[in-house]
């Protein structure tokens, strides 16, 4: 099987290379680029450990071919922090305790990222449906809501 090229704009940064047809994102991305942030929890969808922001959609990135990103831009937990402040998520998952082992959490803060995008200020259940894609086995979801309520507010 031969490669194609590709290139791919990542937390801002133009990445190109090329790679196999079959080569899922989440492996692009944290075997390529080194960005480990970005979990693989079950390669089935039904985690979302590995949820990223392709241009300003949340998807899961073990369903998402690389070459299928080509000529999109990525946006991945490594690429919320500015300037090295964190976002106002990853802050209130922080200040909201928000997170247990922390598995989750990349893929949690990326799909809440998209609903903020979309709704600036979301009732608990807006929240709880935006996030049902993401599991937790830690938690229970009530301070992941309280974080993203938190961020909310600061944003």
């Amino acid at each position: 099987m031969g490669t194609q090229s590709i290139s791919i704009k990542v937390n801002g940064v133009d990445q190109t290379g090329e790679v196999e047809p079959r080569l899922l994102l989440v492996h692009f991305i944290r075997e390529d680029l080194g960005l480990t942030g970005t979990h693989i929890g079950c390669d089935t969808t039904h985690c979302g450990a590995c949820t990223v922001i392709l241009d300003g959609k949340a998807v899961k990135s073990c369903t998402v071919f690389t070459v299928q990103a080509s000529g999109k831009e990525v946006l991945t937990i490594e690429g919320m922090t500015t300037n090295g402040e964190l976002h106002p998520l990853q802050a209130g998952f922080m200040e909201e305790h928000g997170l247990q082992c922390g598995f989750c959490t990349p893929g949690m803060i990326m799909a809440s990222h998209a609903l903020l995008q979309e709704n600036s200020n979301p009732t608990e259940e807006e929240i709880r449906f935006g996030i049902s894609g993401n599991l937790c086995r830690c938690t229970g979801y009530v301070n992941i809501v309280k974080a993203v309520q938190y961020a909310a507010n600061k944003i």
